[in-house]
């Protein structure tokens, strides 16, 4: 691969100082990969960018003067880019020596391919999955992801159960491999989502123009998950549910929608609800403020579905077919189904 494809590796970081540098520690032992490191400093105030000219100057600093998030610090790092490919990659992530080399590989040679994640290890929890996307990502028809590996919040014990190269739905942000071309054709992370299920959106459209998405399982990144916004933060769970929906709105057609979203409407009242009945004051306003926000904003999503509908080349069943045809929610709270392993092999998706 020392003649490969060029590789941009984007980075989009908002402080995080320690973070950032064991990140890059690791990158720089990468083998047989050729690649470009690009970090967007979404307006950090540590001083870890000075730090990094210093330490690693061979890394293109892209510097912006607002915090864009996620989506927006990896659409700019993808606009400055050179690569045949986009890697996406958190800065709270630590790399294998072959992983970028094994994902370039994969894509090069399976072009049907467009979006790719290596399996997400915990890195403080060792022999564990990682919260952000475990062995591959999947979500059901209501629109709720999970991973293999974890379902919500029950994470598994690595023990080799997932090591199977295996079409996805969602390629976890936490470290995903885009094929340039691909994206140039669907469009990058939508910005409005700021952060949280951006990539997953992405994905989704990915499938729709004809693509596949996919799992490399010898390929491993290491993660910390919620070093930058804690699992039980407000802020998170008012942009995971914000999010979600929206993402149903702009993908799902017309008369999927009008079955599918109101049921899922009913989901977000009964989360609400069970937050209010535990006097978990906190989540019941961000799930008050996301469906606030989403009814405002749903109008917003018409140009967004006009352009989706220019590109696709798979029906809702087509691509209900990388979906779990069930909903997770009553299968993990009601059937207390807690891993991928329980799920019916009949409701599996694609697998």
């Amino acid at each position: 691969m020392e003649n490969g494809p060029l590789v941009s590796v984007i980075i989009p970081h908002y402080n995080g100082r320690e973070i950032l540098l064991r990140c890059l520690a690791a990158l720089k032992l990468s083998r047989d990969v050729v690649m470009e490191i690009i970090l967007v400093d979404n307006a950090s105030t540590d001083g870890s960018i000075g730090q990094v000219r210093e330490k690693y100057p061979t890394v293109r600093v892209v510097r912006s003067d607002e915090n864009l998030g996620f989506a927006g610090g990896c659409n700019l790092g993808m606009q400055q880019a050179r690569g045949r490919y986009f890697l996406l990659l958190n800065n709270d992530a630590v790399v294998t020596e072959q992983t970028i080399a094994q994902l370039a590989a994969y894509a090069e040679q399976n072009p049907e391919y467009a979006a790719l994640q290596p399996k997400v290890c915990s890195l403080s929890n060792e022999g564990w999955f990682d919260y952000a996307g475990a062995a591959g990502g999947m979500m059901d028809i209501f629109g709720f992801p999970f991973a293999r590996g974890r379902i919500f919040h029950t994470i598994e014990e690595d023990y080799g159960q997932y090591d199977q190269d295996v079409d996805l739905f969602w390629a976890s942000g936490t470290c995903t491999l885009l094929r340039r071309s691909a994206v140039e054709e669907t469009g990058m992370l939508d910005e409005s989502f700021f952060a949280h299920m951006e990539e997953i959106d992405l994905n989704w459209r990915l499938l729709i123009a004809g693509y596949k998405v996919g799992l490399v399982s010898q390929a491993v990144v290491y993660h910390d998950a919620g070093s930058t916004l804690k699992q039980n933060s407000p802020q998170k769970i008012y942009l995971n549910h914000r999010n979600n929906l929206i993402m149903l709105l702009k993908n799902y057609s017309w008369p999927t929608l009008a079955m599918i979203f109101p049921l899922r409407l009913l989901m977000e009242f009964a989360a609400g609800l069970h937050a209010v009945v535990q006097r978990d004051w906190p989540q019941a306003r961000a799930i008050l403020r996301a469906l606030v926000h989403v009814a405002m904003r749903a109008p917003a999503v018409l140009p967004a579905r006009r352009d989706i509908a220019r590109f696709r080349k798979r029906t809702d069943s087509e691509v209900m077919a990388f979906m779990y045809r069930n909903s997770m929610v009553v299968q993990y709270f009601l059937f207390r189904k807690k891993i991928y392993s329980a799920i019916s092999t009949q409701e599996r998706f694609a697998q």
